[in-house]
């Protein structure tokens, strides 16, 4: 790659920001035609095309999106020092971009993430859902700053990346409201042949649930498995089958889905961590998420 041109890096990170060489010529009050001449001697600097037609439009190609990554926090971090000199203060929002394994209670995520909106410098987060290898894709092709996942980094992975622990939760298991009496009586006992929604087999609480139940030697009748916690809770809800989630969300749990809590927390624990890129372990958004998460996360 030759000495990179940050005018022709300006000149693509618009035409990606504005979704058109046409929208990008009309904000740097140039023609398009010069615009598309700076993106091709872009291109030819990385020795790959940065942009794909799509019908009539653009499409960033995967080199392009990696490329956008590294302009959006050259000219974002940039435009943060302009604002820093000029007035003493950073008045431009900064990006987190997190992305959160699908099998995460969105609660849990929820109160994990909120310290980043509450930082006194103002913070812009975007999140990202899906499954954990695929986040962790994107997170070394640098799309994501952090992944909040249920598991570490599998082995095997060639991610150059850090799993950071923030604490875990126990789990207890809700049903709809009319149903909470017939439970609560005689538990765990009662839950033999009862109707259950379960996490899918790749979610690592599914087989310490399935453990739990043959210690205590149960065996509820799987009515459905969810990849996705939060469409399971749904079904919840809809009185469907009784359902695990985090003790360290009961109340939220209960006041969402219309549900109580039955028996004790089971011996049955849910982890987080923060997965973090190398470069990225001193970003002040996601240290304030470790630290927040471990000082009090979910524990109670």
């Amino acid at each position: 790659m030759r000495h990179l041109n940050y005018n022709h890096l300006l000149y693509f990170w618009t035409v990606a920001k504005e979704g058109s060489i046409a929208k990008a010529a009309h904000s740097l009050h140039l023609t398009p035609q010069t615009i598309s001449g700076q993106i091709k001697l872009l291109e030819e600097s990385v020795g790959e095309a940065l942009f794909s037609r799509v019908g009539r439009g653009l499409a960033m190609t995967e080199t392009g999106h990696l490329v956008y990554q590294y302009a959006d926090e050259i000219f974002t971090v940039g435009a943060e020092l302009t604002s820093r000199v000029k007035t003493g203060r950073i008045i431009l929002p900064a990006v987190l971009s997190v992305g959160v394994v699908n099998s995460i209670p969105k609660l849990v995520a929820s109160h994990v993430l909120q310290p980043v909106l509450e930082s006194e410098t103002s913070t812009r987060l975007v999140c990202h859902e899906g499954g954990l290898e695929a986040l962790l894709g994107d997170l070394a092709l640098h799309k994501l700053d952090m992944v909040l996942s249920d598991r570490p980094i599998p082995p095997g992975l060639s991610v150059k990346a850090f799993s950071h622990a923030l604490g875990s939760s126990e789990i207890a298991l809700f049903v709809s409201k009319d149903n909470t009496i017939e439970y609560d009586q005689d538990f765990p006992q009662s839950l033999h042949k009862a109707p259950i929604l379960m996490p899918t087999m790749d979610n690592p609480i599914r087989r310490a649930l399935d453990d739990w139940f043959d210690r205590q030697g149960i065996s509820p009748t799987i009515v459905a498995e969810f990849e996705d916690s939060a469409l399971m809770k749904a079904f919840g809800e809809a009185a469907n089958g009784i359902f695990p989630a985090p003790a360290a969300i009961s109340d939220e749990v209960e006041r969402m889905y219309r549900c109580r809590r039955i028996g004790p927390a089971i011996a049955v624990e849910e982890s987080y961590y923060a997965i973090s890129p190398e470069r990225k372990l001193k970003h002040p958004a996601v240290l304030k998420i470790i630290e927040n998460a471990r000082s009090e996360l979910l524990l109670r």
